[in-house]
């Protein structure tokens, strides 16, 4: 079986002094590898090719047969590392906790041990009769969030 820190290994070469980054590399028991990059402005296939390339150089079809996929971690898939909250901030999200509530906002700031989003709740002002609708700063921690995600709006 091809190790994982071989493949690590590889994609880290191929990632220094770019603007992409790692996002998840998985590797199957039949040697089904599958290495995910992102980017702040999104992936080229292109470069999703020369990754390829790249790996394929650094091992060795002689010793194990594998099947190699390289893309993007995908605009709707749920986000797995810190970069890609990172890359979203000012941008509109959907978070859903582990105790199923749901979320949607914009994701203002990422931390260390979580992040904050701007969600637009009613809230009633001092001297004003009625509530007013204003985006109110939510905090969250990685720990209590199942996922987060780009939210696609389609007008």
């Amino acid at each position: 079986m091809i190790s994982k820190s071989a493949v690590q290994k590889a994609v880290e070469e191929w990632l220094e002094g770019k603007e992409y980054f790692l996002v998840d590399i998985n590797i199957s028991p039949d040697d089904r590898i599958v290495v995910e990059i992102d980017h702040q402005d999104g992936v080229w296939i292109e470069d999703c090719a020369d990754l390829s390339r790249h790996i394929e150089s650094r091992l060795s079809r002689d010793e194990e047969d594998y099947e190699l996929e390289v893309g993007s971690a995908g605009l709707g898939q749920p986000f797995r590392v810190r970069r890609q909250y990172e890359i979203h901030i000012g941008q509109e999200v959907e978070t859903q906790l582990h105790d199923g509530h749901k979320f949607h906002g914009t994701l203002l700031s990422v931390g260390d041990d979580g992040f904050q989003l701007g969600i637009m709740q009613k809230v009633k002002e001092e001297g004003k009769k009625r509530p007013v609708t204003m985006e109110v700063p939510t905090d969250f921690r990685f720990s209590d969030v199942a996922y987060t995600k780009y939210l696609i709006k389609v007008k």
